[in-house]
């Protein structure tokens, strides 16, 4: 698309493949990876990092169905695609009504975005509120097989509680 100037932001949302952008927020009650929406990194060989931090996050324990509360921190490089932050919080939003373990939460999380973008590396932390006096704070992270993003996920998986 080389030259094309869009008229209009819903010019410019079609051209990039973004649906979400700029449109009234349909929030789901159910867990939806389908909303997630990519676009094109304009700086693929460039390492650099991408931080999103969701302070509000809500899921249900799957075995009493009370609420769970955490703020859930996703870091990753990527490299063709990036994830949209309008659909990125769409999603986040669909599990809450969705009945998980916290640990279950963030590994669903990163794989789902692993599929999604297929990033150089990627971790998630959930900071989950205590509930019976205990708190809870799994990490996971992928880096990808073969690369040095790979020793780096080993690297920060032994280091997490210090960075």
């Amino acid at each position: 698309m080389s030259g094309y100037v869009p008229k209009s932001a819903e010019d410019s949302r079609a051209a990039e493949g973004l649906s979400l952008l700029g449109q009234a927020a349909a929030y789901r009650r159910d867990y939806a990876p389908e909303v997630l929406e990519t676009f094109i990194n304009k700086h693929p060989d460039n390492d650099y990092w991408v931080r999103f931090n969701c302070p509000e996050f809500t899921s249900l324990c799957p075995v009493t169905g009370q609420p769970d509360f955490a703020e859930i921190r996703i870091s990753y490089l990527p490299d063709k695609k990036m994830v949209e932050s309008k659909s990125l919080k769409l999603y986040l939003f669909s599990f809450r009504n969705h009945g998980d373990f916290h640990e279950d939460c963030v590994n669903v999380i990163m794989k789902d975005l692993i599929r999604l973008m297929d990033p150089k590396y990627i971790e998630v932390t959930g900071i989950f509120t205590p509930r019976g006096g205990i708190s809870l704070w799994p990490y996971a992270n992928y880096g990808r097989p073969g690369t040095e993003y790979e020793e780096l996920a080993r690297y920060r998986l032994r280091q997490h509680d210090l960075l």
